[in-house]
């Protein structure tokens, strides 16, 4: 699998017992991606590998946030809120996911991908700083506002496609979940300002909307896929604004297709307001929203 990332001396915190359990979340998720090739255990190690990494993350959150709680750290309730969600919400969908499709080669994939991805982006990131060493990217906290959209997001895919959605995490950092197209959308107030809404669609569930909508079966991504992607998205806002206060996406200036580069550049100061990733059941997706 692509999904390797071995220890690097550079996520070190400083913190000798923090750097300890960050080395051995590592290694629980590592010796999963290394023995995922064999199939005949493959359901067998997924569910004892999980079971342990997931036991063992909730143990070093409790440690961690005592240690923040210690220091006087100013972002423990943002950090707590990442914590929570990753504890709560994205390892219990990703379980849920595996489970559901008879852990398929896919949720596994789903699953390594996320986690890898979260544990490297949240150490080399929120953890250091903790210490100091970086800003905190996640500069926006979590409200009820929040929550409001995420539910107008679960409500539209419903609405659209009749997708029963699960949100899988609250802070979506770009984290690998398979094959993607990222697209973006621009709007523009009346008094100039911009926000930009970004979806990142796994490639299996752009197919699928394209196959619903049309009635031909398409096995890959082409242009005409890309462009009624284009029509998917702003549709798929006009009706979250009939439901949200989107007063700040009033007039589209312009969309258009992102490399993943790209959409990394656009990640890159800060975490967008928003930054949402979704289960349909016919393939992930992500909706974020940068002001």
């Amino acid at each position: 699998m692509e999904n390797t990332i071995k220890w690097n001396n550079r996520f070190n915190l400083g913190v000798d017992s923090i750097d300890k359990a960050h080395q051995k979340l590592f290694a629980i998720v590592q010796k999963m991606v290394d023995l995922n090739d064999d199939e005949k255990n493959r359901r067998w190690i997924c569910e004892e590998g999980i079971k342990y990494f997931k036991n063992y993350a909730i143990k070093h959150f409790a440690d961690e946030e005592a240690y923040m709680q210690s220091i006087g750290y100013s972002g423990y309730p943002t950090h707590k809120h990442i914590h929570d969600n990753m504890k709560n919400k994205t390892l219990p969908a990703l379980e849920r996911d595996m489970a559901e499709s008879e852990f398929s080669v896919e949720s596994i994939q789903h699953f390594l991908g996320i986690c890898l991805g979260w544990l490297t982006g949240h150490i080399m990131l929120e953890d250091h700083a903790i210490t100091g060493k970086i800003n905190n990217k996640w500069v926006h906290e979590w409200t009820q506002a929040a929550s409001v959209f995420e539910d107008t997001a679960i409500r539209v895919m419903n609405e659209l496609f009749g997708l029963k959605t699960e949100i899988v995490s609250e802070r979506y950092a770009g984290e690998n979940f398979g094959k993607k197209t990222c697209y973006r959308l621009t709007y523009v107030d009346k008094t100039g300002k911009r926000t930009q809404v970004f979806f990142i669609f796994e490639e299996k569930l752009i197919l699928y909307f394209i196959n619903r909508l049309i009635g031909v079966q398409l096995t890959k991504v082409n242009k005409v896929v890309i462009d009624a992607v284009a029509q998917i998205c702003q549709q798929f806002m006009k009706r979250v604004a009939m439901y949200y206060n989107a007063s700040g996406m009033s007039k589209l200036e312009k969309n258009n297709l992102l490399t993943e580069e790209q959409l990394a550049n656009d990640f890159n100061n800060a975490y967008p307001k928003y930054s949402l990733l979704f289960n349909t059941g016919k393939g992930y997706f992500a909706l974020c929203v940068k002001e």
